[in-house]
Order: structure tokens, then sequence, then C-alpha cells
């Protein structure tokens, strides 16, 4: 058992057990089961996750995590480093992406110790906890404890010093535009306006930290570089505040051994004053009890799920997975004295009413991700649903990736995936619907000014020729195609629902348009020209160009709401099932000359050795549930077991590639409760392979989805026979409306594949 595993779970098990190996499972919380480190051993050449140790609540507005990288950089926290410089608070969705509204807190020990470089401490993952809800790590250079654990928009830590009369804690408002200010004799008020995008100019992150002790003296510099450490100042002699390109203060106390200092800590991106608000949140509760908060609101997010006869390490894999899988979206709203939810825009800079969420790219999440929530979480993803008709409202588009307001990231129009699967399984608060359905009609024919990839680049081709084509100077033309047939599609089920009868059939229309992009010859997708010739030359494994991130292996399959006519397309279900088989057979050979480089996911595909199957990036992750299209499930059975057992873990290299904001983690709990949502704003799942003996979804309605395999084990991948209800089911699909009323869905697992079942498929339409 690796370290970080052993330290997650050693504090719960000494206290009600003698050993572990007497402690009955059972007697673990869901979040005890949880590593947070779980994809940190990441870098730029290679991502096994690209996350970090967000120290939260379920979609909480602030999260809290160690830093080990300097100021600004992408990866804040990675496993193989050795030094902190501080306990930071952090908004950002991926390395890629960056932050916005980051400001830390450090405790010290000694009057030279200020600057990002000169406070930074050894730690050791020996003394290190990281939990959902509580991080702990001593700093050895300090010889303090440091911890901290969170509400939704505050925090609470505690620091234990030794004794000195050279104690303090340095609160870094970062640069690029900051101030901090001594209020009294324990208090600490701030903003800071680093971000990497995505804001008006008025942007500020507001920030309060009040100590249960007060100062000895205090320090203060907007210009860390001229500052000489030590020059302390009694408060409030010397002045109280500092603003300017990079504010810094730090907090002086004399401490005897084993003293305690805390710290309560919140955050605004609307006022001073709301940020005095949000520390409420923190009401007298002492450490403990929040942190018990805390665990008792992730035990009850992740509950919703429990599993059973599993190995340790796949429980592990499994929580952590839905962990991740519970962070993003974010809140960006906040409330209000009255108790209404408010929000600073960051679409026009202005405070609004309502429910505002960020920090989510639709290009990887619309896949899995969301019809999770709608599944598990459908009272979160209707707020969810409130704030992307106030986006709308907002700047006039709905976002495709949010950071915390449009980014230029990615490429579709995949908002329509998200928005149309909620409304479809009647998730979306009724009195935004119509907003909303304006919002991805408009968005069908428009592309915001300032971010490209928001709306529909190259929608004027697109919606005269069928296509985007690969020679007018949009990139990655063919992946917008695909995708925005796909999308056109999930708004032709909205109309239907909704009665817009109009639309229907020129939606319908649209969403046939992958067709444009099929080479009968290559039987495979491809670039074309704005004169209806293909691309030329073309080769299967070229990333890129026509592309998003992927190749014509990747994306063929792209058609997540017409794979039998993709199939009739190929020839038939026979040629489709070869030409799947032929992605894991082909040896992991690329071509990389768009990018001019190899970049990491390409890498990850390679090391992964499965071919040109790569999971580590999300087009192809829907891929292997094709088989069920076919009539051959036992091949969809056998690699989604291969996937999950070679691919995840519970190490700090678990992933096989960016995590994505819940997308990769999503895929990986669907598939271990055995089914699969191919195809969003469908009411169908397809069938995989389940990995556990028992899973029971505690659905929000108050009914049960419980899904047994009583004979699993890494043996036995395969299914011999299924039940639903106790009934025979021959199919290789199942009902989200039907899954909703409660079921029972049991597996006979074999060892063997039964070649005799799921042959049909589905009807060709």
């Amino acid at each position: 058992m690796i370290k970080h595993i052993t330290i997650l779970l050693t504090a719960f098990l000494m206290s009600s057990c003698v050993s572990q190996s007497e402690c009955p499972k059972e007697e673990l919380h869901p979040s005890d089961w949880v590593s947070t480190l779980v994809g940190t051993q990441s870098e730029y050449l290679l991502s096994t996750g690209n996350t970090y140790p967000a120290v939260a609540l379920p979609w909480g507005m602030n999260f809290w995590t160690p830093q080990t990288g300097k100021m600004g950089d992408g990866w804040a926290y990675t496993y193989n480093a050795h030094t902190l410089c501080g306990l930071k608070q952090t908004h950002q969705p991926s390395p890629w992406i960056n932050d916005y509204g980051q400001f830390s807190l450090m405790p010290v020990r000694g009057d030279k110790c200020f600057d990002e470089e000169s406070r930074r401490s050894w730690f050791s993952h020996i003394a290190e906890e990281a939990r959902p809800y509580y991080y702990s790590v001593y700093l050895a250079d300090h010889d303090i404890k440091a911890e901290m654990t969170p509400t939704e928009r505050a925090a609470i830590m505690r620091f234990t010093f030794p004794k000195t009369d050279q104690a303090g804690v340095v609160v870094d408002a970062f640069d690029r535009g900051s101030m901090v200010e001594c209020v009294d004799g324990n208090t600490i008020v701030g903003y800071t306006t680093r971000n990497s995008g995505g804001v008006p100019d008025n942007f500020k992150n507001w920030f309060v930290v009040r100590f249960d002790k007060n100062f000895s003296a205090v320090e203060l510099t907007s210009d860390p570089a001229t500052h000489k450490a030590g020059e302390k100042r009694l408060y409030p002699e010397g002045g109280k505040k500092a603003e300017g390109d990079h504010a810094m203060v730090k907090v002086h106390f004399e401490t005897e051994r084993g003293e305690q200092i805390v710290a309560r800590v919140a955050s605004s991106f609307i006022s001073r004053e709301q940020a005095m608000q949000n520390l409420k949140e923190l009401a007298a509760d002492d450490f403990e009890t929040v942190r018990e908060n805390a665990r008792q609101r992730w035990d009850e997010i992740l509950g919703r799920i429990e599993v059973k006869g599993g190995t340790d390490d796949q429980m592990r894999t499994f929580y952590s997975c839905l962990y991740r899988s519970t962070l993003f979206p974010r809140k960006f709203y906040e409330i209000d004295s009255e108790g209404n939810p408010i929000h600073y825009s960051p679409y026009n800079g202005k405070v609004e009413k309502g429910y505002m969420y960020t920090d989510t790219g639709f290009w990887d999440t619309f896949r899995s991700l969301f019809p999770l929530l709608n599944l598990v979480y459908p009272s979160e993803n209707a707020k969810i649903q409130a704030g992307l008709a106030n986006t709308f409202r907002e700047s006039g588009f709905l976002p495709e990736w949010a950071s915390p307001g449009h980014r230029g990231c990615m490429v579709g129009n995949n908002s329509a995936s998200v928005v149309a699967d909620a409304i479809l399984k009647d998730v979306t608060p009724k009195e935004d619907i119509e907003t909303l359905y304006e919002a991805m009609m408009h968005g069908r024919s428009a592309v915001h000014p300032d971010v490209s990839s928001t709306g529909r680049l190259g929608h004027e081709y697109y919606n005269k020729l069928g296509y985007v084509p690969c020679n007018v100077g949009i990139n990655e033309s063919a992946a917008r195609t695909l995708e925005y047939a796909y999308d056109d599609w999930c708004i032709a089920q909205v109309a239907r629902k909704l009665g817009k009868v109009k639309d229907i059939a020129p939606l319908e229309k649209a969403s046939r348009n992958f067709k444009n992009l099929f080479d009968k010859e290559h039987k495979l997708m491809r670039g074309r020209n704005e004169d209806g010739t293909f691309q030329s030359p073309f080769s299967p494994y070229k990333w890129g160009d026509a592309f998003t991130e992927g190749n014509s292996w990747h994306y063929t399959w792209s058609v997540f709401h017409a794979p039998e006519q993709l199939a009739e397309l190929m020839g038939g279900r026979e040629e489709f099932a070869k030409m799947l088989d032929s992605v894991f057979v082909v040896p992991p050979i690329y071509d990389a000359s768009y990018y001019g480089f190899r970049i990491h996911e390409i890498v990850e595909m390679q090391v992964a050795d499965m071919g040109n199957y790569a999971h580590g990036n999300q087009p192809a992750q829907h891929m292997i549930y094709l088989y069920d299209y076919c009539g051959q499930p036992w091949k969809a059975q056998k690699w989604t077991r291969e996937v999950m057992n070679r691919l995840y873990s519970a190490h700090p290299d678990g992933y096989c590639g960016d995590e994505d904001n819940g997308q990769t983690s999503a895929w990986y709990v669907f598939s271990a409760m055995g089914f699969y949502p191919v195809c969003p704003a469908s009411d169908e799942y397809a069938v995989g392979a389940p990995l556990f003996k028992e899973v029971t979804i505690h659905l929000e309605n108050g009914r049960k989805v419980e899904i047994r395999a009583e004979k699993n084990s890494p043996e036995n991948r395969y299914i011999g026979r299924m039940t639903v209800d106790g009934k025979t089911e021959d199919g290789n699909f199942l009902s989200h409306s039907k899954m909703m009323q409660g079921q029972t869905i049991s597996f006979d697992m074999q060892a063997e594949p039964n070649l005799s079942r799921g042959l049909k498929g589905r009807e060709l339409k």
C-alpha cells in the first residue's frame, strides 16, 4: 500500500480498531476511501490527471490546495515536489486554463521568511494527510503543523507553532494588482486581481482573514522585490495598507510550543462587505466542528452511490473518481444578507440576482459528467441550468468553456448537449426552459465577437454546405462538423418535446451532416474542402488539422446519436465492428506534423499500449460502448473492464491523461456501475461490464437503482445473462426514465463471452 493511501486511512483506522485487518470495511465512510492526490504526479509533458488535492465542499465556490509551484504556475501542486510555499485559495479548473481569484497563506518561523522562496519549507508525504474535507502537513523547516478545512465560501486554518518569538503568517495577494490592509489587531482584508482571462476589467476577489490572536507586529509591502524582510511595525503605527502590483502582509506572533493559532478566511467576487458576509458561514464553530460538517457533507454526496464487493484499490479508485465528479462546475454565486443567491457576473461585470456556476469545458464534460449529475444529483444540475440561463441573459451566449467567463478553448457547440439532456430529463427549472431553448437556437448561427470558441465558428459554411470546410482558415473543421451535427440532434429532441414544430425538420436534417465527411474509401471521417473534394493527402494517424486533439481513428465515432447510420455507411454491422477492432489493432503510430511536436495526449496514447485507442483524451471515450450497437456486446464488456483495470488507479499517477473537470472520472463511475450514456439527450444507457458485486444508487426521488453481480470477479468480466426487475433482458441498453422509477438490475457474470446474447443491437434507423 503506497504511503499516501496509508496516511489517508490511518487516522480513521487507529480510532476505530486495533489493526486494519480487524476493521470491517463497512465502518469506513465513503470519504475515507478518497485520495485527493490521485492525478497529481503530472507534468507538462505527461499528464496522469493534471489534478491538485482540492480541499473543498462539493461544487464549492472556493477550493484550497497546498502550493508547491511558483506563483502563476498552472501546476500548483505536484506529487514529486519536496517544498511548499503556501496554502492557496484556487479556482483553477485545469493547468491549461490556469487560475483566477488566487491568494495564499503560509505559516512561518523566522524574521526573514517572507517572499515565496524564503518562506518555502520541505515537507514529506509521510507527514501529509489529504482528504476532500481536510488537509494537514508538517512544515519541517518551520516546525509547524498546518491544517485547513472548508465551507463553500470560507475555510478555517489551524497552525501549531513551536516556542518562538519569530512566528508569523504570510498572506500573499499575488501580483498583477492586489491590496492588503490591516483593519484591526487581528484582521486582514484585501483583494487579488491575478487571473488568466475570462473576466471583465473590474474583476476582484476580495478576501478577509481573521485570526484568534492579536498580532505582535505586522509588515506590509506592495513591492516584495525591494522589501527588507523583518521590518516589523507595531499595529497601528507605520501604516495599515499596501496596494500595488504585488501586495503582501506578514503578521507576527510570539508563541509557546504546541500553541495553536486559528485563521478564519473567506472571500467574495462581489465586495469586501460580501466577503465579511461569507465569513459567517463558519459561524462560531471551532475547527473540529467545521471539519466534521464538511466530512458529513462529502459522505452524503459520495454516499448517493454505494458500492460493495470490490478490492480495496477498486473502492478507492471509485470514490476518488466520484469525488472528482462532484467538484466541477463550481458555484460562482454567493448568498446575500437576506439569504438570496446573487453573483458577480464574469460576463458583464455587474452584480446580478440568481445562480451562476463556472469552471467547466463542455467539450469534455457533456459526455458523461453532466449525465451523471442528471441521474444522481439532479437538484444541483437544476441550479447549474438556471445559471446557464443567466449566462445567456448576461452575455448573449451559452458558454462552451467558462473560467469564470467565456474562454477561448476547444471547439464545438456542446452546450446544446448539456442543456438538452437536462430539459429532456425534466431537470431544468420550468421558468428557464424557453430561455435556454432560445439560447441553443441562437448559438447555431452566431459566434461570440471576442471568443471564437463560443457559439459556432464556421456556422455560415456549416448551414450552407452541411460541413465546415478545411481550407477556409478554420482549424479543426471536421471535429466542428461532427459535433455541430450531434448538437443539432440534441436541439431537435428539445424542439419535439416543446412542440416547436417548424424547427424539428431542419434540425433533424442538419443532424445528418456527419455523412458529408464520411470517406467510403477509408471508411473514416475526413476533412473536406469548400469545393466538395476531400482533404488530401490524408492520414488517419494525423493528429489535429481537421480534428481536435485526436485523429480520424478517434473522431470517426463521434456520431453519438446515429451509430447505426454510421454502421450503414461502413457497410453494415460486421464492417462497423471490424473498424472498431482496428482501433485496438493498429499500432500507436501518429503524425504530429500539424502541431510540430508530440503533444502530451499523443504520448499518453502511446504508453497505454492499447493500439490507437486514446482514452486519455475525450473524443474516443464512448467508442468501446459502440460494440453494443452492432451486436457484439462482449467486446464492450472486455474493453471496459480492461480500461478500468489498466488505466485507472487510486495512486498519484492514477489517470491515463487529463482528468478534465470530472469527465474522465465520470466515465469510470458509470462504467464501474455497468452502463454508460453514449448519447446524452437520449433516454438510453449502453451496457458494459459492472465492476462491483453490488451497487446501489440512491435517487433523489427516494427510489433506488440496485445493481447486482454476485459472481463478479477479475476473471468473470462477461455477462452471461441480464435481468431487469426479474425479467430477462437480452438487449444491450437500459432506460434512464425507467431507472428513475427504481430498478433492480442483475448480471450473471462469467469467464467466457456469451456469443449468443445481445446480438440484435438496435434496429438501424
